[in-house]
This record gives C-alpha cells, structure tokens and sequence, in this order.
C-alpha cells in the first residue's frame, strides 16, 4: 500500500499523553502499527529530550525527535543534529521581568530545567556560562499575563508560543515546532506535504499550519481548531489513534 502520509510528528502534552502523562494503550498500538507499514513517528514537544526519550523508548522509536519547541533536533536518540541557542541578555531580561510580575517562571539550559524556586543568585551571576533554550511564565492572572506578552513583543528576537492558556513559551525568533519538523524531513528525504502534525496548544500552531495535514485535538485551543485541517477526539479518547487508523492507514 503507498502511503500518502509518510511521518507523523506528534506533540505530546496534552496530544499524545493523557492527563495522566500516560500513553493510552490503544495509542500505543496504533503507533507501532504505523511504525510496521513504513509511516516514520517523530516526537515534537516543548519537553527537553530527558523528559521526551523515556516515551520514545516506549514506543520503539529510533526515529528523528523536535525536543524544546524545536530549539534541539535530534538525527537518533542521543544523537544532536541541530541546536538554537538563545541570546543571553534576553535571558535576562525575562528573568527581570518574571520577578517584576511574579509570574512563576522556568527556563532551560542545554543541562537541566531551572524554576522560580531553584533560581539561585549564583546561578544569576552566571547566566553567561549556560547554554540557554527556552524561557516560560505560568500565571492564571490575564492582565498580568497580556502585560508580560506585551513587554515580550516589544523586546524582539523572540518567539512567543504557549502549551497552555495560562502559560507563554519563548524560544528564539524562528525557532519552533515547524522549522523543526522541516529539518527532520530533510534528515528522511521527505516533503512538508507528506507530514501529519498534530497538537493542542500554539507551540504546535506554526507545525499544524505547514503540515501536509494538521491535526488538532479535541481538547486543543480554540485558535489552534480553527486553523487544523482535521479535529479528532482529545488526548483522554485516544485522538491519535484514531488519526492513525482512520487517516493515515485508511484504504481507500
């Protein structure tokens, strides 16, 4: 059977996983089928790849991964093919602004996850000697959130996502989900319009427009419905299962 459909890139928060972090076993089953008829399976998350890989080694994946927003693409596991780094005033400046607003805030090195509470001054005091990733803030407070999207927009050089209503994720400008997969289609030999990405939040969006077909959740963001090709059940009714069994490896 030729396939129309050859990778399908999935988002894993609230896409691919439960509520419960936990891949539904009818998922697992459909992934691995996918795998079996020659569809490559690509996780592309927001997630640092220590947090991604243990999923990928559930799923008897070897296949090519978009870890932080697409700021790391890895060829094979452990194998990096391609790293953004963002610029570290900017670091900075978002730091200043997190302690500005309260905002709970978090940010990764190439190393390890920092947050509010492991911000340490020594830590501070050495921004420069870390490799930074991606910057995010939490807050359930609209007002002061638009306030720390508006001072973001005016900073420049950043791109401003989010992997849920109440949060924003910040990578460098260009850097996400979509450039990401284009580079991973480029390590397959494999076109855009052969691409299935599906998500939930607006770090999935750039993904979900450029794909051949974009695929959004049932529990997805109302922006990111609008502008998916197709919307299938949610992360908690097997919505992936479904994408594979009634899209990707349907006969005609």
């Amino acid at each position: 059977m030729s396939l129309k459909y050859r990778l399908l890139a999935l988002d894993m928060d609230g896409t691919l996983l439960t509520d419960e972090h936990e891949i539904s076993r009818e998922t697992v089953k459909w992934i691995k089928e996918a795998v079996r008829q020659g569809v490559h399976v690509c996780l592309s998350t927001g997630r640092a790849f220590k947090s991604a890989y243990p999923y990928a080694q559930q799923l008897e994946l070897a296949t090519p991964m978009v870890t932080v927003n697409g700021s790391e693409i890895w060829k094979a596991p452990y194998d990096l093919y391609h790293r953004s780094l963002m610029d570290v005033s900017l670091v900075r400046q978002m730091h200043a602004l997190a302690m500005k607003t309260g905002a709970w805030y978090w940010a990764y090195t190439v190393e390890q996850v920092y947050n509010r509470d492991s911000w340490s001054e020594a830590l501070h005091q050495t921004l420069e000697e870390q490799e930074w990733l991606k910057f995010g803030y939490y807050t359930e407070d609209e007002e002061v959130r638009h306030h720390i999207l508006m001072t973001l927009q005016d900073m420049g050089g950043l791109e401003i996502t989010n992997s849920s209503p109440f949060n924003l994720e910040i990578n460098p400008l260009g850097v996400n989900k979509a450039e990401g997969i284009k580079k991973v289609c480029h390590l397959l030999g494999l076109d855009m319009s052969q691409v299935v990405a599906c998500g939930d939040s607006l770090n999935d969006l750039a993904a979900i427009q450029a794909a051949g077909l974009g695929v959004a959740m049932g529990n997805a963001q109302q922006t990111v419905k609008d502008e998916a090709d197709l919307v299938v059940a949610g992360n908690n009714e097997d919505g992936i299962a479904e994408v594979i069994r009634d899209v990707i490896l349907r006969q005609e």
